[in-house]
């Protein structure tokens, strides 16, 4: 029998997040860990009169493609999944990890390699309707330091909401952002400064992430100036990188640390032109999520952090920032953080004022 929860996740995912049509084309990702939710959701896709193309991948996939992969695998680019792409409608991401360190010894630079080549597929797929989602797995539920019962409750209870209720709260937020032109964030070791004015919000309730529960833009290129040291670990492509220092001029990365990984910070830096730079500062709004379990779909949505991605900005934001790298970071401000809009401050320990 299949849990309730499963079925009224899908239900968000399909009939709220995508809503796909009748005749169009929805990719469905997932992990074979995932197996319960893809299920659901793709009986949701077929009752909607919409085709549901699915790939599923199995343990060990990622793996082996960075362990065996030659220079020229890495190069070439995938023109099937991009006339894919193009002809599909809604794509619907489903993570299941069976082991969140599966890539900790391959070398960062191959994974480097293949992002900056597979960047043309990832803005034709921002195009499109799509919306990721995490299932509670022993993998997941171990690296939070959770039961798997434990870490069920904190996934359905994070992502089974009414997100209408919850964009109205968020649109709150969202107007009284939107109206300024500088940010600037301040805890310790951390303040600094960057410039909005031009760029828009965009509000993250349930249409793309799921969990979800933020606002977020992308900075002006060239304004951010000052430091930030950033609270919680980070993992990029099943590595963990720790204590997170940032310092900016001008708006690029001049000097970076971290107390673990720090070669792969330096490394992800240099990635391209566009990877030194901001491209998103989001603000997290999902109070259903109180502590960070090294999951980045939840983390960037506890209620009473920011975050900041270094890498590509999203085009409704009006950001231009391009790069292959994606990679946001989180500052907790529940313990004495604070957010200034143009002089003016409106966020204090994690609460809005």
């Amino acid at each position: 029998m299949v849990d309730p929860r499963v079925k009224k996740a899908a239900e968000i995912l399909v009939n709220y997040s995508t809503q796909p049509k009748k005749g169009e084309y929805v990719v469905i990702n997932g992990e074979i860990n995932a197996a319960p939710l893809i299920m659901e959701v793709y009986k949701l896709v077929l009752k909607r009169g919409a085709f549901p193309i699915t790939h599923i991948s199995i343990p060990g996939m990622s793996y082996n493609y960075f362990k065996m992969a030659s220079e020229f695998q890495l190069k070439k680019f995938p023109e099937l999944s991009m006339e894919e792409t193009k002809k599909a409608s809604v794509f619907i991401n489903i993570y299941g990890s069976n082991n969140t360190r599966e890539l900790t010894s391959i070398n960062p630079n191959k994974m480097s390699i293949r992002q900056k080549v597979l960047e043309p597929l990832k803005y034709e797929r921002l195009k499109k309707r799509w919306v990721l989602y995490e299932f509670p797995t022993d993998a997941l539920a171990q690296e939070a330091d959770m039961s798997l019962e434990e870490f069920e409750d904190f996934v359905y209870n994070a992502t089974n909401i009414d997100w209408k209720k919850e964009s109205k709260k968020m649109h709150k937020v969202y107007n009284v952002m939107s109206k300024g032109n500088e940010v600037r964030i301040t805890h310790n070791d951390t303040d600094l400064k960057f410039n909005i004015k031009g760029r828009k919000f965009v509000i993250a309730d349930g249409s793309y992430n799921m969990p979800d529960g933020e606002i977020f833009t992308a900075p002006v290129d060239n304004s951010a100036n000052g430091y930030i040291q950033f609270s919680f670990p980070s993992i990029y492509l099943g590595r963990e990188v720790d204590g997170m220092r940032l310092e900016f001029k001008n708006g690029e990365v001049v000097k970076a640390s971290a107390k673990k990984n720090e070669h792969l910070l330096k490394s992800l830096i240099k990635m391209d032109q566009g990877s030194k730079r901001l491209g998103e500062f989001g603000i997290g709004l999902n109070y259903n999520i109180k502590k960070n379990i090294k999951q980045i779909l939840f983390d960037e949505k506890i209620g009473g952090t920011i975050h900041l991605a270094l890498g590509s900005a999203y085009k409704e934001c009006n950001g231009i920032n391009k790069s292959g790298l994606h990679w946001d970071m989180i500052k907790d401000l529940r313990n004495g953080g604070k957010v200034y809009l143009d002089g003016k401050l409106v966020h204090k320990n994690g609460k809005w004022l």
